[in-house]
């Protein structure tokens, strides 16, 4: 069995940014000698979120209103309050919408490629922009 890592650096723009990552993370997985295995795509940071599924625009959309829905920027949040955290970024909503959709994925490798289904893609969602993010990609493998 092999370990590979390599990191891939984002820079975000807005606030809220929903971006695809399937392509440069493929190319990370592909630049390693490994033909069956897993890929670790984790992000260093409380948040942001990684996930697996359809990179199409309404569906996005939808996503984003979910989540402003279920986690409002401003409602009250201890973590924002000078009372109870040193926070001054405003940020709970952030961490907590991360919390929800979670940090890592693991992805499987067969024949030097990510196993995905045809609809699916990396997803990668920046939810305290804009920022300079860093994302680990573990491959392990054969």
């Amino acid at each position: 069995m092999k370990v590979f890592s390599t990191s891939l650096n984002l820079s975000t723009e807005e606030r809220t940014e929903i971006s695809d990552i399937t392509k440069p993370v493929r190319d990370a997985v592909q630049q390693f000698p490994v033909t069956a295995g897993l890929v670790l795509v984790n992000t260093l940071h409380t948040t942001c979120a990684l996930f697996v599924n359809e990179f199409q625009g309404a569906l996005i959309e939808d996503l984003r209103g979910l989540v402003e829905r279920l986690v409002p920027e401003r409602h009250g949040y201890r973590h924002d309050d000078p009372r109870y955290s040193d926070c001054e970024r405003g940020n709970a909503h952030a961490h907590l919408r991360a919390a929800l959709l979670g940090r890592s994925i693991a992805v499987g490798i067969n024949n030097g490629d990510l196993t995905l289904g045809r609809f699916q893609s990396i997803i990668f969602a920046e939810l305290d922009g804009p920022r300079k993010r860093e994302i680990t990609v573990q491959v392990v493998g054969e």
